[in-house]
C-alpha cells in the first residue's frame, strides 16, 4: 500500500514509500483511510523529539488522526463491522494514518458522528481529545469559571473555546484581528488581539490557561491566573507526570523535572499550578464529543484540503505557519466522494 513514512529522523525524514499492509490483531480493526488530519503532533515525532519516549522502529508510518470504513475486525472484535465509518487517534506507538489502511485498537475507535464528513471527521479526534481531556479531566471545569486559550484560531484552540463554553465557562483567547469574527463566532467571550495587546496586562483572575505557543507566553500564562489557578502546556516543558504517563523509567521522569524546574518555580511563587499535558487515545470518549459534534454544541474548523499524493505538502503548510484557522486535512477521495 501507499503510505508516507519516516526513515529517519529530522526535517527530511519523511519520504513516500510502498509497505506492506498492517497485520491485524485480536483486537483491531482494518480501516480504509479516507481521510486523515495533519497536526503539529506528526513534525515532532518526524524530527524525534520524543524519541527517548517513544520508541517507533524506523521506518513507520506517520500520522494522527484518520477517519474512514472498517474492511475487517480482528477475532475478538464484537464492537465494529466491516463497512462501519469511524473515526481514531491511535495510541502512541500505533500510528499511521497517512496510508492507505491502518490497524487500530477497537478501544480506540469510534463511530463517525453522522453530522460530519470522512474529511470534516479526520479533522477531529486528537484536539477533541486533547481539548475534553485538559477541560474535562485535569481542569475540571465549571460553569462560571475562567478559561484562557491561546490561540483560539488554531485546531486545539478553535476546540478548546468550544468546548469550554459548553461547559459553562467564560472564555477568553488571544487571536489576530482577521480571525476575531470566527473566534467570536465559536463562543470566545473575550478576543485579545495579540499584535495590538499584552493579554497579561488586561486579563486576571483565570482558572484555567491552555498554552500552545510557550516561552515567554507561558511565563506570562501563570501571572493572570488566580490563586490556585492553572496553567496547561501542549508544548512545554515537560514534567514527570508525562514519563510517567508513557510508562518510561523514573529517571527520564526527573529528566523531565528538571526541564520544568524554571516554569514550576515560577508558578509555586505565584501561587498557581503549571502542569504538562499531552494527550492520549480513547474510543470512549470519541464517543461522547462524537455526540456534541452531532447535536452541533461542536463543530470541526478546517483550513484547507489537500489530495493524500500531497501528504508532505500539506505537513509542509502547517510547519510554515500558513494555515489561517482550523485543521489541514489530507483526503483519499474527492471532497464530495
Amino acid at each position: 500500500m501507499k503510505a508516507f513514512v519516516v526513515e529517519k529522523y529530522g526535517k527530511d525524514g519523511a519520504r513516500a514509500a510502498e509497505v506492506p499492509e498492517p497485520t491485524v490483531g485480536e483486537r483491531d480493526v482494518l480501516v480504509h483511510v479516507s481521510a486523515a488530519g495533519i497536526n503539529p503532533l506528526d513534525k515532532m515525532v518526524r524530527d524525534g523529539e520524543f524519541k527517548q519516549l517513544l520508541k517507533y522502529q524506523r521506518p513507520f508510518v506517520l500520522g494522527h488522526d484518520v477517519a474512514g470504513v472498517v474492511t475487517r475486525v480482528g477475532s475478538a472484535v464484537r464492537e465494529f463491522k466491516v463497512g462501519d465509518e469511524v473515526y481514531a487517534r491511535p495510541r502512541d506507538l500505533r500510528i499511521g494514518s497517512f496510508a492507505e489502511f491502518i490497524a487500530i485498537d477497537a478501544d480506540d475507535v469510534a463511530p463517525k458522528p453522522a453530522s460530519l464528513t470522512l474529511q470534516e471527521a479526520a479533522a477531529v479526534p486528537l484536539v477533541a481529545l486533547a481539548a475534553w481531556q485538559v477541560l474535562v479531566e485535569r481542569a475540571h471545569v465549571k460553569p462560571g469559571q475562567k478559561v484562557l486559550v491561546h490561540a483560539g484560531a488554531g485546531g486545539l484552540g478553535s476546540t478548546v473555546i468550544q468546548l469550554a463554553r459548553h461547559l459553562g465557562a467564560t472564555v477568553a483567547t488571544t487571536a489576530n484581528s482577521r480571525s476575531e469574527e470566527l473566534v467570536r463566532s465559536l463562543g470566545a467571550d473575550v478576543v485579545v488581539d495579540y499584535t495590538e495587546e499584552d493579554f497579561s496586562k488586561v486579563l486576571s483572575g483565570y482558572d484555567l490557561v491552555l498554552d500552545a505557543v510557550g516561552g515567554a507566553n507561558l511565563e506570562k500564562s501563570l501571572t493572570v491566573l488566580k490563586p490556585g489557578g492553572l496553567a496547561v502546556s501542549v508544548v512545554g516543558p515537560p514534567d514527570a507526570g508525562f514519563a510517567e504517563q508513557l510508562g518510561a523509567p523514573a529517571v527520564l521522569g526527573l529528566v523531565m523535572n528538571t526541564l520544568s524546574r524554571k516554569i514550576r518555580k515560577r508558578a509555586k511563587a505565584l501561587g498557581v499550578r503549571y502542569e504538562f499535558f499531552f494527550m492520549r487515545a480513547n474510543g470512549s470518549q470519541l464517543r461522547e464529543l462524537g455526540a456534541l459534534y452531532d447535536s452541533g454544541k461542536l463543530r470541526p474548523v478546517i483550513d484547507s484540503t489537500f489530495p493524500f499524493e500531497r501528504t508532505l505538502e500539506a505537513m509542509a503548510y502547517v510547519e510554515q505557519g500558513r494555515t489561517k484557522a482550523g485543521k489541514v486535512v489530507v483526503s483519499m477521495v474527492p471532497e464530495n466522494g
